[in-house]
């Protein structure tokens, strides 16, 4: 079975299409104008996953960043659970006024829809796409114990000893990312799925598990201590934190190139004035230097669109992300 991997590609909404929305969302904002004195109150931000992953280092730190512009404390509830679907629901739940925020990535929200046969929320019709802050690309990562130093190696490793990946559960991006790993590659490596990114890790670094391929920002820290080895970043490029990490197309896999990007989304019903708003302050944060300078100590590269392009990219990457999934298989159910 042959799979095309490479998932980066960026919508863009044409020009005359941008006109149209332009016009369409003036006369809206007529009727739906959001509060000048917008936020009056503090901020949630509900990621979806474990303390330490890559949800998590973004929301806090773009979080922060909005609170100091905004005035209002911007509070982040891990609300971790079913492949992030928990909190998920809690964000399609809440009332549609800007104070209740998802921090959301393609693995939930793009991914989700094919893993589970039956979801709480609708991914799409529950939400509002609000902005874009980074793609982050996953690294595999390796014990320090583990003798290979590359993919090469540990493809050939994988063959003459019995070795396990570990994911944060059946149909989680890294779940997918080492079942097309395997089938690009011919390894076999054995998938064992934990409750969340960090536990996984944790096994990892212990030596219960000899791989994981996980976003970067969660195991930077862990790669520069040397308590594992990461072989090959899935983006286009290196990333800027570390260069001497090949990609996994440098590595013999040139179609093998994904970057999950991640963003902000408000329940439905949110003005469009009120969403209109979040992402100018969005993109502006983004323009701090001490903030692109923890992203990239992160390998986090910044991802800027607008709410119609957020949205778009979202329904595209579902379908695209479907036919990833049905080909592996995998389930969550």
């Amino acid at each position: 079975m042959t799979f095309s991997f490479r998932l980066e590609k960026r919508l863009r909404v044409p020009c005359v299409l941008g006109f149209v929305l332009a016009v369409l969302g003036a006369q809206s904002a007529l009727a739906q104008t959001a509060p000048s004195t917008f936020p009056t109150k503090p901020v949630r931000i509900v990621v979806p996953q474990t303390p330490g992953g890559a949800s998590d280092a973004l929301a806090r730190m773009v979080g922060q960043k909005l609170s100091e512009k905004w005035g209002q404390a911007v509070v982040i509830e891990n609300r971790a659970g079913a492949g992030g679907n928990i909190g998920m629901d809690v964000v399609a739940k809440a009332p549609g006024d800007g104070y209740t925020l998802l921090m959301s990535y393609v693995g939930s929200h793009a991914i989700n829809p094919s893993i589970y046969s039956k979801l709480p929320f609708d991914p799409e019709a529950d939400f509002v796409a609000v902005a874009t802050l980074a793609n982050v690309p996953f690294v595999a990562v390796v014990n320090a114990a583990v003798p290979v130093t590359n993919l090469k190696g540990l493809v050939s490793y994988s063959a003459g000893k019995p070795i396990s990946f570990g994911s944060a559960g059946n149909g989680s991006v890294n779940h997918l990312l080492g079942e097309m790993f395997n089938t690009a590659s011919g390894a076999k490596m054995q998938h064992v799925p934990y409750k969340g990114a960090a536990p996984a890790l944790t096994d990892l670094i212990s030596g219960q598990i000899q791989v994981v391929f996980t976003s970067m920002p969660s195991v930077a820290q862990h790669i520069r201590s040397g308590t594992v080895k990461g072989l090959a970043v899935t983006g286009s490029k290196r990333a800027a934190a570390f260069k001497d990490i090949p990609t996994i197309a440098e590595s013999g896999y040139p179609t093998f190139v994904i970057n999950p990007w991640f963003g902000l989304f408000a329940s439905k019903g949110t003005p469009v004035a009120i969403v209109r708003q979040i992402n100018a302050d969005v993109k502006k944060v983004m323009e701090d230097k001490d903030l692109l300078d923890k992203f990239a100590a992160l390998g986090a590269e910044p991802f800027e669109s607008t709410p119609q392009e957020f949205q778009a990219m979202l329904h595209a990457d579902i379908k695209t992300w479907a036919a990833v999934v049905k080909s592996s298989g995998a389930t969550a159910d």
